[in-house]
């Protein structure tokens, strides 16, 4: 954080002010290693002081699991005396929050040294660690996030399990759901266009809303950016702000990876092009060759040969391997191909101009910076080793791969451990600590007996 980029957002922060004179409180927002957005909220007179000398906030907040549990073994805790660092805003995500009752606004933050050094469990550092690499190539990473979500009832149903919304058109509740359904959008017409306006508020490049194949199920697309690290800071205020909009409809909106045992999961996925310096796609291939580039079949080989060691930005939690199942179409295998959908990572139809890649294994829960910064390491290692991918999978790849990534917590933390490559992409002492705090929770997740223990044991054994 140097004075330019303070003075630029300083410039922005008075504008705004100007611009907002009702306006009386601002949220300072900060994404924790799991995704979850934490912070401060200050008066609007502490803006410029906030954009000018930072605020403090303590490193341990990298260091807290879902639940906001300090996991000390992460050594950002008590073991540094929950000392202090330095929080600045991110330019360009200052903006108004239309779902708030009163004048409110927001803004997303990063932490540093007090030297102003990039702190390095901060996501958004470990990501731009991964950006700095393709500059060196002279390559830019074109990127889009597509994330999948479940709008659900305040109220359980008598087995207090969660439910779908009630239709505002019909007033029965959903039961069923066709994907791509406009029957279904247009029973939530007013939830999607509060989002749409929302978004638009907030300047995010939302695009198509689609319907899951689930009821209330969802997904919101945003535009294709060419700066990764923008791309994730919008899809994190997207989440925010689905999540506040749902409530304003008296609804909750989940990112969970599996919230109901028979419907099908929610995922997030990475599509991912490169320019050149020319601002060529690297991706395109000959006319007409659905696999692309040389380059392209390169990067492929390259995510797929780090999709292991990634197992567990993929699927950080307990519910997310619950989305790993046969039947609900979750790619459980290293594969790819053209325009297949039941691949890992899939090369999509269209023009050669647009030739890209999807990845399609990791859950709506998972950081998008770590995602994005992962699947990137995949696709740098790749090409600068210049791999080769197997054949590619044409037809049902459920059939004819079986499973071979790691399918259960346990097996992806003991995979993290083994890691030899990501390491070198994200940084050594992130990857500890990540581990230290993943593991963490998963000790603390498996103390707890579920009420389906009961139900099955307690009369049994």
């Amino acid at each position: 954080m140097d004075e330019v980029e303070v003075e630029a957002g300083l410039k922005e922060a008075r504008e705004f002010l100007e611009q907002n004179p009702d306006i009386n409180s601002i949220d300072l927002m900060i994404g924790d290693i799991n995704g979850v957005i934490r912070g401060k909220r200050i008066p609007r007179d502490s803006l410029l002081k906030a954009y000018e000398d930072g605020i403090c906030l303590p490193a341990s907040l990298f260091a807290l699991d879902i639940n906001g549990n300090t996991i000390e073994e992460t050594g950002l805790g008590l073991d540094q005396g929950e000392s202090d660092r330095l929080c600045f805003p991110v330019p360009g995500t200052l903006s108004r929050t239309p779902w708030q009752d009163r004048p409110c606004a927001q803004v997303l933050m990063s932490m540093y040294e007090n030297s102003r050094a990039p702190f390095i469990y901060d996501p958004r550092h470990v990501l731009q660690r991964v950006l700095d690499r393709f500059a060196e190539l002279k390559l830019t990473p074109v990127v889009a996030v597509e994330t999948e979500f479940y709008v659900v009832d305040r109220e359980r149903d008598e087995w207090q399990q969660l439910q779908p919304p009630v239709s505002p058109v019909t007033g029965k509740r959903d039961t069923q759901c066709q994907v791509y359904s406009l029957s279904d959008l247009d029973d939530h017409c007013d939830f999607i266009e509060a989002i749409h306006e929302a978004a638009q508020t907030q300047r995010l490049p939302v695009d198509t809303a689609i319907a899951e194949c689930a009821p209330g199920q969802f997904e919101i697309n945003l535009k294709h950016r060419n700066n990764a690290m923008q791309a994730c800071d919008e899809a994190v205020l997207l989440k925010r702000l689905i999540k506040g909009v749902s409530a304003r409809h008296q609804m909750d909106a989940t990112f969970m990876a599996k919230p109901y045992n028979q419907e099908a999961g929610s995922g997030t996925h990475i599509h991912v092009s490169l320019l050149d310096e020319q601002g060529n796609n690297v991706f395109k291939g000959e006319a007409d060759d659905p696999l692309g580039s040389a380059v392209l079949k390169s990067a492929i080989a390259g995510t797929l040969t780090l999709m292991p060691e990634s197992m567990v930005i993929f699927a950080p939690n307990a519910n997310s391997y619950r989305r790993f199942q046969p039947g609900f179409y979750v790619p459980m295998s290293q594969t790819w191909g053209a325009d297949n959908r039941t691949v890992a990572v899939r090369i999509p139809g269209g023009s050669d101009e647009a030739r890209r890649l999807e990845h399609r294994v990791a859950g709506a829960d998972a950081n998008p910076y770590l995602l994005m910064a992962s699947i990137l390491a995949g696709i740098h290692y790749g090409i600068t080793q210049r791999l080769t991918p197997p054949a590619p999978v044409v037809g049902n790849g459920y059939a004819s791969h079986p499973p071979s990534l790691p399918s259960s917590w346990i097996q992806a933390l003991e995979q993290w451990q083994r890691n030899e490559l990501l390491p070198e992409y994200l940084g050594r002492e992130f990857c500890r600590v990540y581990h230290a705090n993943r593991h963490g929770e998963r000790l603390l997740f498996m103390r707890n007996v579920s009420p389906q223990e009961f139900d099955w044991y307690l009369r049994s054994v």
